[in-house]
């Protein structure tokens, strides 16, 4: 068995070990350059009876990894699906914020201007959404979205700003 095989099997064996006995096998892992990384990562990261920490550490590594153009749409629909999961709240924002680095795929700026716009979603989710667009840019989704926003009583003076530095005012 080779060394991702192996690191893949130790992190199974320890289903039922510590956060950080489990964090130190992935952290092994990620080192690899392995084409089943990627999937394994996004495996535990979907897995919602994985403890929170774990998948936490996994998503951080998935946004700030070197993802191929393959492997981004997939790393994007799962942290779309938790949005959508009862999840913890930490990893729901650890999520949307990580979604500001997948702004460029299908779906992305839809589900983030449908979480900035819902005036009964938690003002922090709001928020984290509004910044993640703001990250992407003046493309067309967002300019609508802040758009909509400019009436909003929490995040109106933030989308003219917005759309003032982006000289769409």
């Amino acid at each position: 068995m080779d060394e991702v095989g192996r690191l893949i099997e130790t992190f199974q064996i320890r289903a039922a070990s510590s956060v950080r006995a489990k964090t130190d096998v992935l952290l092994d892992l990620e080192r690899l350059r392995d084409p089943r990384v990627v999937p394994f990562l996004l495996g535990v990261l979907a897995d919602t009876h994985e403890a929170i920490p774990v998948r936490i550490h996994v998503l951080k590594r998935l946004r700030n990894g070197n993802l191929t153009a393959v492997e981004r749409p997939a790393v994007a629909k799962v942290m779309l699906r938790i949005l959508s999961e009862d999840s913890s709240a930490d990893l729901r924002m650890q999520a949307l914020l990580a979604l500001a680095e997948f702004t460029d795929v299908d779906g992305v700026p839809a589900t983030l201007g449908g979480l900035t716009l819902d005036a009964e979603e938690q003002v922090d989710v709001r928020f984290s959404a509004f910044t993640s667009l703001q990250r992407a840019g003046a493309t067309s989704e967002c300019v609508a979205v802040l758009r909509q926003l400019l009436t909003d009583d929490a995040f109106g003076p933030s989308a003219r700003h917005v759309l003032s530095l982006w000289r769409l005012d």
